[in-house]
């Protein structure tokens, strides 16, 4: 069983710009109220297999794995408990004309997805709009 959620916004900035905020993980605290802070717990700059420590108003911290890394594109990351994977997608692509447009999708996996939805679902879907909503923000901030 499975459940995703999506947001999607158009940013009036580069790709590079938009990256530059989305791929400094260790800063998301400052332009989201969605994360209070992301400890690296390997060390060095973000790559697959990297491992995070993300904590997040409302909810339990968490670890996510680094699974794709394709800068200045996407990322994927995971985390895993028992009976639940999350899996959060994070993809900017080029508009014609200029911008770019940041897609987040979150997918619950599991025998505990649908009760994990049905639980935080409303504050997830809610997490990633403002998420989107705050880098898009960010970014042209700084174009």
């Amino acid at each position: 069983m499975s459940r995703v959620f999506t947001a999607s916004v158009m940013i009036a900035a580069p790709i590079e710009r938009a990256w530059a905020v989305l791929a400094d993980l260790e800063r998301w605290s400052g332009w989201t109220p969605t994360v209070t802070r992301v400890t690296p717990l390997d060390g060095g700059a973000p790559r697959e297999g990297a491992r995070y420590r993300v904590e997040q108003p409302k909810l339990a911290p968490a670890v996510y794995t680094i699974t794709s890394w394709r800068a200045p594109h996407a990322f994927t990351w995971v985390m895993r408990s028992p009976g639940i994977e999350g899996v959060a997608d994070h993809t900017l692509t080029v508009l014609d004309g200029g911008g770019c447009r940041l897609e987040l999708r979150v997918e619950f996996r599991g025998l505990l997805a649908g009760l994990v939805a049905a639980m935080a679902g409303t504050l997830t879907q809610q997490y990633i709009e403002t998420e989107a909503s705050s880098l898009k923000s960010k970014a042209e901030a700084q174009a």
